[in-house]
């Protein structure tokens, strides 16, 4: 996850929040294939021996696993030497009896993920209760930072149930149990994740957003969110945090069997257009991972 030099902090939005350039996202740790407890705490240990100090996790990722794995290394280490957010909108319930989690989407999902049951909520008692549930995975005292997790038709499914949840946060108290923790100074920031162009401008016509996590509209592949939603961050002060600079592997492994684009299969148009850009970077000597964890910094949002 971009945020340049490592240890350069930049505020967030309206907040007293400092964040560096460089962090590492842990989606991945989660389970999107089967790996064991040890090699995520090898990647965490090695992310921290390089330096990186940020580290962002979810309740969604591995249906709980990150945050379980994220915590266990992260309180080992001095509180003051790290920075750690996470996210709200769904609260984990242990499956119902007669439930076959292993048949269960979310088992497709995260294959190594644990075995707990997503409900979708935005409301303010079940922003209150995922907040809590977060701390005592992550085995942390405090966060420094929330952010509103998914809230789009990629994962609402219909336009009804974004609207549910934009209203479970405004009329539902949701949005204000945040500033709350933020004006408290239980948390440093409040933020939204990402995953489609279009739902900035609705956060932030509703909203005082501290920052947005980008998962994919912004990348050395895709610009949509060039149009419309940098500006307006720019225009309202909001910060960008590009949470997939390498579009989920792509621009990290290059156009090779097996890419992923958006955590699937790269299709072959995409595997095209990543060859091209590529060749430029072999061209001028510079490895296209570099390349493309470098260009988003280039924006000013």
């Amino acid at each position: 996850m971009t945020s340049g030099d490592k240890t350069m902090n930049h505020r967030v939005g309206a907040s007293h929040l400092e964040l560096p350039r460089l962090g590492l996202g842990t989606g991945s740790l989660g389970g999107m294939i089967p790996g064991s407890d040890e090699q995520a705490n090898a990647v965490l240990d090695q992310a921290w021996a390089s330096g990186l100090r940020l580290f962002d996790t979810a309740p969604w990722y591995g249906t709980t696993r990150s945050e379980h794995c994220v915590g266990h290394f992260l309180r080992n280490k001095p509180r003051d030497e790290f920075i750690v957010t996470t996210k709200v909108g769904r609260v984990f319930k242990r499956p119902d009896r007669g439930f076959d989690f292993e048949q269960s989407p979310w088992r497709r999902r995260w294959p190594a993920g644990l075995p707990f049951v997503p409900h979708f909520d935005y409301g303010a008692d079940q922003i209150r209760r995922s907040y809590e549930d977060s701390l005592s995975r992550l085995g942390l005292a405090r966060v420094d930072g929330l952010a509103i997790h998914d809230l789009d038709i990629g994962h609402r499914k219909t336009d009804a149930e974004v609207d549910r949840g934009f209203a479970q946060l405004d009329d539902g108290g949701g949005f204000e149990v945040l500033a709350e923790f933020k004006r408290s100074g239980e948390i440093g920031a409040i933020g939204a994740g990402i995953n489609l162009p279009g739902y900035i401008p609705r956060f932030l016509e509703h909203f005082d957003i501290d920052y947005f996590i980008l998962a994919g509209p912004y990348t050395l592949l895709d610009q949509q969110a060039l149009v419309e939603e940098l500006p307006l961050c720019q225009e309202r002060g909001a910060s960008i945090i590009i949470g997939a600079p390498f579009a989920s592997g792509i621009l990290a492994t290059g156009a090779e069997e097996g890419a992923r684009h958006r955590y699937t299969a790269a299709e072959s148009d995409i595997m095209e257009r990543v060859a091209l850009i590529e060749a430029v970077c072999c061209d001028h000597k510079v490895p296209l991972a570099a390349a493309a964890l470098q260009f988003p910094m280039a924006h000013p949002a």
